[in-house]
């Protein structure tokens, strides 16, 4: 089933993907734990070019040792240094992806020190056609959410090419894969982006719990429907060795970052850097990865205070 999957390779070299090479040493703290960047676009064509943002970017951050999960994302608005056509900028982060790939886990780890070199990718259309093919999933909504859920259902039937029926009643609610996407979309309730966020991975953990009932047969026809539509650089042969671990996998902690961030308005556009960038990436490697004596990089440092002096947010 594996050579259903769109596979391509980027650079090796970890210095060109943002990676310092303290993180990069198979001896370092930062080796207890792989980081796979999980990337949903907005594109609407079943493209992957980089005309396109990654408007869901999620870390799955595995403890080799515990086979323990967190998943976090980073809100897409976050504003963050990156390198764009050969310049130095700073930027939203889910601006990077308009350079490729390669220079979205380069921004990840030059902002947020960490050591990805592997990434899952897709658009919200394969996200629909999983969720219908699971059955749906069960999503509680409340009366803010409703008001904007069903124009969001109508936006991605006409993407997908499928029709869906609207959500009626707060509650409870068994949702097909259009409207579990619709759900995942909104972001103009309170929280903003920040709680559209918490939905993304609201929705991915219920998809999980569901996928791990499903029988052999059911798994089958499940991969038929999803690896077509799933890039990655994680090779055929390394997947396979990730299956036994796989089934002992135990998703423990699901969060946003920046812990803490502040909306503004900055030459006409919204970003929301961290308060500080600094501060946020210290809690990170202490809480997520156990570095209880962490030093921020002097890299990263300068950056922080980069952002602050740009956004006056501190």
């Amino acid at each position: 089933k594996l050579g259903k999957l769109k596979q391509e390779r980027i650079t090796n070299d970890t210095e060109e993907l943002g990676i310092r090479e303290v993180n990069s040493d198979e001896s370092s703290e930062m080796s207890n734990y792989r980081n796979i960047a999980i990337l949903g676009l907005d594109s609407r064509y079943d493209t992957y070019d980089n005309d396109y943002r990654t408007d869901c970017i999620m870390i799955a951050s595995i403890n080799k040792n515990t086979n323990d999960i967190q998943l976090y994302s980073i809100y897409r608005d976050t504003y963050v240094y990156m390198e764009m056509d050969n310049q130095i900028k700073f930027d939203k982060i889910n601006h990077a992806y308009y350079n490729g790939i390669e220079n979205t886990i380069k921004t990840i780890n030059k902002n947020l020190d960490l050591n990805v070199t592997e990434y899952i990718i897709s658009d919200f259309s394969a996200l629909a056609d999983l969720i219908d093919q699971i059955g749906g999933i069960e999503i509680k909504i409340d009366s803010e959410e409703i008001k904007y859920i069903n124009d969001y259902i109508k936006d991605v039937s006409k993407v997908v090419g499928k029709r869906s029926s609207l959500i009626e009643n707060t509650g409870l609610q068994k949702l097909n894969g259009i409207q579990a996407v619709a759900y995942c979309r909104i972001r103009y309730t309170s929280g903003m982006d920040y709680k559209r966020t918490e939905r993304m991975r609201t929705v991915i953990n219920k998809v999980i719990d569901k996928i791990k009932s499903l029988d052999i047969t059911q798994m089958l026809e499940l991969l038929d429907i999803i690896l077509p539509n799933i890039r990655t650089n994680i090779s055929t042969e390394e997947i396979k060795k990730m299956i036994p671990q796989a089934l002992n996998f135990n998703f423990t902690k699901s969060f946003g970052w920046p812990y803490e961030t502040e909306g503004i308005y900055l030459k006409g556009d919204f970003f929301g850097p961290a308060k500080t960038l600094e501060s946020n990436v210290k809690k990170l490697h202490q809480e997520v990865y156990n570095q209880k004596n962490y030093n921020v990089p002097e890299e990263i440092k300068q950056i922080s205070e980069q952002i602050i002096k740009e956004t006056g947010v501190k």
